[in-house]
């Protein structure tokens, strides 16, 4: 797959892909002979991975910290669980963050509404 193919897919640019691929968050991606860039199943699974980890507010260096844990194979798996904990930690957290200030936009929009309904806006019954 093109770099302009894996882009449409994704919905990234080519700057991004390229990024990911130079500071480490996806390992070097396979290439034709001509050098060109040919990404496999393998290298889509990466994209997907940076993607996925980023949409979570995962850093880059944590990011990076993780492929490089994986290249060096199975010794690192302790490593590798315990980055991936940290993450789902920091997941969590921000989680519940989102919840309270949900519940508050939902309590306003409900005042909100009923004020439309009656005329008077009241923040307590």
């Amino acid at each position: 797959m093109t770099i302009k193919e894996v882009c449409a897919k994704y919905n990234l640019t080519p700057d991004t892909l390229r990024y990911y691929e130079r500071v480490g968050v996806i390992p070097e991606v396979t290439r034709t002979s001509g050098g060109i860039r040919d990404y496999k199943e393998v290298d889509l699974g990466w994209v997907e991975n940076a993607i996925c980890m980023r949409d979570a507010g995962v850093p880059i260096e944590m990011l990076i910290e993780y492929v490089r844990l994986y290249q060096q194979g199975d010794t690192t798996i302790e490593a590798r669980t315990n980055l991936l904990k940290e993450v789902r930690e920091q997941i969590i957290e921000a989680k519940a963050k989102y919840d309270i200030a949900l519940q508050k936009l939902n309590y306003k929009i409900e005042r909100y509404e009923l004020a439309e309904k009656t005329g008077v806006l009241k923040w307590r019954d």
